[in-house]
């Protein structure tokens, strides 16, 4: 059966099959059997990691991150797919038990910044960094496809791991990687019923954040061409100055957030490319400006677009200019189901220990592991790996050096999240035959 179809209703019965705030499925025992696992694997991964920040690759580009990648699952003994969607890996691992299969993703892309962090591992591939910490997702996930395959035994139902590339396309004309491994499948064959995803953070070590709804907001990049009329700049009333009209267009479009959203609802819209005229003698007859909009509701996101659409045709047409507005590449909001997240906290609190869950307010970033969420239920949070220093640097800073600890840290809380969830949606699946 697909569960995928009666998710709607199925969840409804999560109340009755997760009792208590407090309950988790993972029995002392089991977690116990987790942190042997993960002292047997941990500087293990801490090696990959460091293997994989020395050779980062841009999105797309992946080609060699998926061979360490792929080369560890197929000894393993998964059943292990290359090539997905450019250099996407996707490896399945069956628990003895029958049972649903969960997703977990985690994207391999660098991105083109310097890396100046004063680090033994330093990248070797001059303008490419792993800025956004993707070299510890790729760490987490593979190290917790070791842990689940020490543990096969118990598990019920499988895990689909998808190690996905161009998760932050550096050319806005690209398709992200989860759009392109959806289209290719990665939800079927066998079908995935929910999905997992997580992000380091700069944040505190160990530290879960997440919330039900929508925590990431819907990125959309656009370039808009104003065409004027080239004339001479002694005889400007001939021509029509598209530089002129740019910066009206620009300030008509920065009142759009402050003067026609509700200040309680996030948004923001940002020109950051601005392009035009040839000679400092002549009106120019053509400006290319390039943005990109962040909203967290899709009713604000198409309200946003269409007032652009109608502020930069007024604004130029008025004074017989034209334009072309061309949203180039849009991204969802990330939005975590919200009875699968509450099902799934008491897990996340439980492996997390004495560091509970913390509630993480609307982020302005983006994300395309809302593609999944598109599709099936999913869970997005991120983990804390903020390192000892007095003033850590942030995400994209070229001096980015996260605490590696997080690693183990992740391997656990997803360990236990996987487990737990592959136990609850068993439950339910059961539940759901003896009603039928």
């Amino acid at each position: 059966m697909d569960l995928r179809a009666f998710f709607p209703t199925l969840t409804l019965l999560f109340a009755f099959l997760c009792p208590s705030p407090s309950f988790s499925a993972v029995d002392k025992k089991t977690a116990a059997d987790i942190d042997r696992e993960i002292e047997k694997i941990r500087t293990e991964m801490v090696k990959i990691r460091r293997l994989i920040h020395m050779d980062p690759q841009l999105p797309g580009r992946e080609q060699e991150t998926a061979k360490i990648v792929a080369a560890r699952l197929a000894a393993l003994g998964f059943d292990v797919k290359t090539n997905v969607a450019g250099s996407g890996v996707v490896a399945l691992l069956r628990g003895s038990l029958p049972g649903p299969i969960i997703g977990l993703r985690a994207d391999m892309d660098a991105v083109p910044i310097q890396e100046l962090a004063d680090v033994p591992f330093k990248s070797v591939n001059g303008g490419v960094m792993h800025a956004h910490g993707h070299d510890l997702h790729v760490a987490i996930a593979l190290g917790t496809a070791y842990v689940l395959n020490g543990l096969r035994d118990r598990m019920k139902g499988g895990v689909k791991f998808i190690f996905q590339p161009g998760a932050d396309p550096a050319d806005a004309d690209l398709e992200s990687g989860a759009s392109r491994m959806i289209k290719e499948g990665v939800l079927d064959a066998p079908p995935v019923n929910l999905i997992l995803g997580f992000h380091i953070w700069p944040e505190t070590l160990g530290h879960v954040y997440s919330a039900p709804g929508p925590i990431l907001a819907a990125s959309d990049t656009f370039e808009i061409n104003i065409k004027g009329k080239s004339a001479q700049a002694s005889q400007p009333q001939e021509g029509v100055d598209a530089i002129v009209l740019a910066a009206q267009v620009v300030n008509a479009l920065q009142s759009i957030v402050s003067r026609s959203v509700e200040p309680t609802d996030p948004a923001s819209l940002t020109i950051g490319r601005i392009e035009g005229g040839t000679k400092s003698d002549l009106v120019a007859d053509r400006v290319r400006l390039e943005g990109i909009l962040r909203t967290m509701n899709d009713g604000t996101r198409r309200k946003v677009q269409r007032l652009m659409e109608a502020a930069v045709k007024g604004t130029t047409q008025a004074f017989g200019g034209d334009y072309s507005l061309d949203f180039r590449q849009s991204i969802p909001a990330v939005s975590n189901h919200p009875e699968l997240y509450a099902s799934l906290l008491p897990a996340l609190n439980s492996a997390s220990g004495d560091r509970p869950v913390q509630t993480l307010g609307p982020q302005m970033l983006a994300d395309d592991f809302s593609f999944y969420g598109r599709r099936i239920p999913g869970l997005f949070f991120f983990l804390g790996a903020k390192n000892s220093r007095p003033s850590p640097a942030p995400l994209d800073s070229p001096y980015f050096n996260p605490d590696e600890r997080s690693i183990a840290i992740g391997i656990k809380i997803l360990s236990h999240v996987i487990l737990d969830c592959l136990e609850q949606q068993s439950r339910i699946s059961d539940s759901a035959a003896d009603i039928k």
